[in-house]
């Protein structure tokens, strides 16, 4: 998914990132500078439903206008961690054995 707040945030004619994060706290979401920032200028890897419906609302937005989805990214990183060796009917695991012992979990 690619966040897109900036590009709301333009469509209404908010530039700056304090001035959103002034509006939100109108709104009642009180949001530190730090994720204010992150919010602004990054990619978030989770933001809260509840914190989404206030942004949404300030902004007059949908999710979709802030969310938006990336399949080709989804299906590059699925081809990039799939396995290279996948089971076949009918073949045996193969086991190896490992010398010594092994770590105490920590």
């Amino acid at each position: 998914m690619k966040w897109s707040l900036r590009l709301a945030a333009a469509k209404r004619d908010i530039w700056k990132s304090s001035q959103l994060q002034a509006m939100l706290a109108d709104a009642g979401l009180v949001i530190s500078a730090g994720k204010m920032s992150n919010l602004w200028a990054g990619q978030p890897v989770t933001i809260r439903l509840d914190d989404l419906d206030v942004i949404c609302e300030v902004l007059g937005c949908e999710p979709n206008d802030l969310l938006v989805p990336e399949p080709e990214k989804a299906r590059a990183q699925r081809t990039a961690t799939a396995p290279s060796h996948a089971a076949v009917a009918g073949e045996r695991p193969t086991f190896e054995r490992r010398a010594g012992r092994t770590e105490p979990p920590l």
